[in-house]
């Protein structure tokens, strides 16, 4: 049978670039900054992150050349084997529509050193596909790939592409695909995947791509979350993550844990609102990594509005700080 990825929260990180001032920086396309995407995974690591999606979404997979997705995922292997974090969960995205493709990618990713891939469902011809033929798709990739993959349901970067949960059902079964990340708010659609009696959860885990929603979700039998948000702010999600598995808990953990989903709920917004620009902005202002503006075209400027937005932000921000100082 093969691995699963273990339950936990995950960071989708995000790709960092060179910034304006280096020598080598080139305004369409600014070279990859392997130095602090290093020191941004090892940062979660040490922060009790359980593990990264590379080159998801919020990593901009779609903007980076193979050659550039193995020197990630190469760059962050070797890091982290050399600071002490031996098999530490890498999973590597996909977001490309042609199968022999995307098994290229998932080949290449086990040679940089992920054990997952995370495969983003084709949604180009999102208004004539049938779920028939969404299955024989993920079915084809996964008898190919030679590291287990889960199923990645994101809607608002794949043209709305629809996935029902029989589908999820059925692909469950395959023996190389072991979970799914479903990054869209409908929670019915979460238990009917995550408390499906007619799915083996020990070997196909289900996670949310919503911080916003990590203890329903847990209360219908979710693995965790794959959250932007916790990748600057990784102690406060991890804490929320361990109360809301716990099942007995004291009066003063119950109210902790009612805290804590609502300053993420809260806080998640500006991810929801930005998207992978906004969680870059957060990662540079709040932790010091990459530049505030650091993606690729067509991505370009920051948030709308630059100190003056993030002015909003600043008062929730720092009633997060409070919780992540104390943990």
């Amino acid at each position: 049978m093969a691995a699963v990825p273990p339950p936990g929260i995950y960071v989708p990180v995000p790709t960092f670039f060179v910034g304006k001032q280096a020598a080598t920086y080139n305004a369409i396309a600014a070279p990859l900054d392997i130095d602090t995407q290093v020191a941004h995974s090892l940062y979660l690591a040490r922060a009790g992150i359980r593990g990264l999606v590379i080159l998801g979404s919020t990593g901009e997979a779609v903007h980076l050349t193979n050659k550039e997705r193995f020197e990630v995922l190469s760059g962050v292997r070797a890091a982290f084997e050399a600071a002490g974090f031996k098999d530490y969960p890498i999973l590597a995205g996909t977001a490309t529509q042609n199968i022999e493709e995307t098994v290229e990618q998932l080949r290449a990713a086990k040679d940089a050193g992920a054990q997952w891939g995370m495969c983003l469902a084709p949604g180009y011809f999102a208004g004539a596909s049938t779920q028939e033929g969404i299955i024989q798709w993920f079915t084809a990739v996964a008898d190919q790939s030679p590291i287990p993959v889960l199923i990645y349901h994101y809607p608002g970067v794949s043209n709305n592409v629809k996935i029902t949960p029989s589908t999820f059902v059925t692909l469950a079964r395959h023996p190389n695909i072991v979970g799914c990340k479903l990054s869209h708010g409908d929670i019915s659609v979460h238990a009917q995947i995550a408390s499906n009696p007619d799915i083996d959860h020990e070997h196909f885990r289900t996670f949310t791509g919503l911080g916003q929603q990590l203890l329903p979700v847990i209360a219908v039998g979710g693995a965790g979350a794959i959250d932007g948000c916790a990748g600057f702010y990784p102690k406060t999600v991890v804490r929320l993550y361990e109360l809301s598995v716990k099942t007995q808990l004291t009066e003063e953990e119950a109210a902790e844990r009612r805290r804590l989903q609502f300053k993420v709920s809260s806080i998640e917004e500006l991810v929801a609102k930005f998207g992978t620009v906004g969680i870059k902005e957060a990662i540079s202002r709040l932790r010091g990594f990459g530049d505030r503006d650091g993606t690729r075209l067509p991505l370009h400027g920051g948030i709308p509005g630059g100190d003056a937005e993030w002015a909003n932000w600043k008062a929730l921000a720092d009633s997060v700080q409070e919780e992540e100082d104390r943990l």
